[in-house]
């Protein structure tokens, strides 16, 4: 969860800057975390706090979504999400939003299976962003990330990805130059996939996603779900990430990886 968290404290300063290129200053005392952060916290305190048959794991959802929503209210929600954490009655507004994929990193390392990261992603997903790409979107996020907890390879979860899910027929060299800022989940979580299975390590992954010169925090923290799954995070890197955390979200840090643990990679 953590790798999400990462990628997106080191995009938030490049989410409305456009950069197009993998050499920048990484973590920096301009960077911050954001809704990004807020939210993928709030699902995995859903996930610690539900029953074992996650039967309410939608309504926990929405219950922590709004109260940390509103704790965080300036952490920079969309519009129609934000009228959402505030509402007195919260429905799903048929959102298609990549706010859907940031924030369901750990609904990949909580399942046991595929199918299993598909109930648990479509459970936090539909409180919400009930459009079909809405949905597609968090799943596959949710699903690579299982696929790199079990051990496949960046190949075979591109294929998944590519047979289930998106097109996967590019690289990021190709698109950089005219790829733009899309907030959609059909417009930014291929490229964010694509990011970690052109990466050589986590902070290259995390690189890769920022230097699209897109919605920089959020797939970053869509690459960097997926990316610390299979490389690990660097003990340093992890250290200084956690350094952003304010107390409350780092007591759920700590719950959430004492229960399901964390990979840090080897030196």
């Amino acid at each position: 969860m953590l790798g999400a968290i990462i990628g997106d404290i080191a995009g938030s300063i490049w989410e409305f800057k456009p950069y197009k290129s993998k050499n920048f200053e990484f973590l920096t005392d301009l960077d911050t975390f954001t809704d990004d952060s807020v939210m993928t916290f709030a699902i995995a305190k859903s996930l610690l706090e539900c029953k074992s048959d996650y039967s309410d794991l939608s309504e926990i959802t929405v219950k922590n979504m709004q109260s940390l929503g509103k704790k965080y209210s300036d952490a920079g929600y969309g519009g129609m999400f934000f009228n959402w954490i505030f509402s007195s009655d919260p429905k799903p507004y048929n959102s298609y939003g990549n706010g859907a994929a940031m924030r369901v990193s750990s609904c990949g390392i909580v399942a046991k299976s595929i199918e299993e990261a598909k109930i648990l992603s479509r459970k936090v997903t539909e409180v919400t962003h009930n459009h079909p790409e809405g949905l597609k979107g968090a799943e596959a996020t949710a699903v690579a990330i299982f696929l790199a907890k079990t051990g496949k390879t960046q190949l075979e979860i591109k294929q998944y990805i590519n047979d289930n899910y998106y097109p996967m027929n590019f690289t990021l060299d190709e698109i950089r130059e005219d790829y733009y800022f899309d907030v959609t989940c059909q417009g930014s979580v291929p490229q964010a996939i694509k990011a970690f299975v052109e990466a050589k390590d986590y902070e290259d992954c995390i690189r890769n996603a920022i230097s699209l010169g897109g919605d920089a925090d959020t797939q970053a923290a869509i690459a960097g779900g997926i990316a610390e799954y299979y490389f690990g995070i660097p003990e340093s890197l992890r250290n200084k990430g956690i350094g952003y955390l304010t107390d409350d979200l780092l007591q759920i840090l700590s719950a959430f990886e004492s229960k399901y643990g964390f990979k840090i990679c080897k030196p």
